[in-house]
């Protein structure tokens, strides 16, 4: 290792100073749904884990859902809005294509001296958002940094498909990131692979096919997913980048407290544990009450699983995230 020159200023790690997460009040049970569409309690909890989701009311924008996030985590991270430089919104739900949801946040929990924009990584927003952050933050232009992530799934699902609609739920993660001088984000890994781009997408909407009395009438406007292909390519692209932000962070699998992965459906966690090897006790799920949250999903898990005390200060933390893109992510964190 090259040593520093006399005088030079250490580059600062980033660390998650504060953390919160909201969800909405509306519970969606599978008994639910098995009033809506052709499917039963048990065919979702075997092949899913999941038992009920969160939906939000007609009418919500996600920027509310964030919001409520980005309160908890900077009164978790007792730092005032007015001293934040910078949010940043992972999503793929915004509440409209422009202005950027970051902006609504910004208005709504009175931050009005951040800079403001939205980041797209779908159910790898929030890594991808992290490590965006964490640029900011060692470069020195910033030293508060919000990051969002979130989605209101919802709003576009078709909920006469069976093989999505019982997948996803809504709601809204945050961190505050700070410098700091040791621990916080060890290492982070995030890719993509377009070749894949069609398995997990929403046709229409966009600039390509914007929205048409034809689309609508098409449903062209929700969530279509490949789901087999999905699973496959989950499953290994999570367990690899694990293993490579492990390896970029000097850190052992046996050293790891917990491992948040995304939460998407229990048969993909269960086989990214087995193929990195690690102990079902040391991976937390909160699958079942929540379904797939997209962005939020590994942040509302690592809110729930510190207030669980799966890990306190000093323990690494891994976070692992794949979604539509495809894109995947991994984060090693030390409380």
């Amino acid at each position: 290792m090259t040593a520093a020159r006399p005088g030079a200023v250490p580059v600062p790690r980033a660390r998650l100073a504060g953390i919160g997460f909201h969800v909405p009040a509306r519970k969606l049970t599978n008994r639910d749904l098995e009033k809506m569409v052709d499917t039963t309690d048990e065919w979702i909890r075997t092949r899913t884990g999941i038992e009920e989701r969160r939906i939000a009311e007609p009418g919500t924008g996600v920027s509310e859902l964030a919001a409520e996030a980005a309160r908890a985590a900077l009164a978790d991270a007792k730092i005032a809005a007015d001293q934040v430089d910078l949010i940043i919104a992972a999503t793929t739900t915004p509440d409209m294509p422009l202005p950027a949801t970051a902006c609504f946040v910004q208005e709504k929990i009175g931050a009005h001296r951040a800079a403001a924009f939205d980041l797209g990584a779908a159910c790898a927003g929030f890594v991808y958002g992290a490590v965006t952050g964490e640029q900011f933050i060692r470069t020195g232009t910033y030293r508060n940094v919000l990051v969002i992530g979130a989605d209101l799934i919802s709003s576009f699902i078709d909920w006469t498909d069976r093989s999505t609609c019982v997948l996803f739920g809504d709601g809204a993660g945050a961190a505050v990131l700070v410098p700091a001088d040791r621990g916080g984000i060890l290492s982070a890994v995030i890719g993509s692979d377009g070749r894949h781009a069609d398995l997990l997408k929403i046709c229409a909407g966009g600039s390509r096919r914007p929205a048409t009395p034809e689309t609508v009438a098409a449903r062209e406007h929700v969530l279509r997913m490949s789901g087999g292909e999905v699973f496959k390519l989950a499953v290994r692209g999570m367990s690899e980048a694990v293993t490579e932000a492990l390896e970029r962070a000097g850190v052992r699998p046996e050293e790891i407290a917990c491992i948040i992965p995304h939460q998407a459906n229990q048969r993909i966690i269960d086989a990214v544990t087995e193929r990195l090897g690690l102990p079902t006790e040391k991976v937390y799920v909160n699958l079942k009450r929540y379904g797939n949250t997209s962005a939020a999903s590994c942040v509302i898990a690592l809110c729930e699983a510190r207030a669980e005390g799966r890990f306190k200060k000093g323990d690494k933390v891994v976070l692992a995230t794949f979604g539509a893109g495809l894109v995947w992510g991994a984060m090693v964190v030390e409380w």
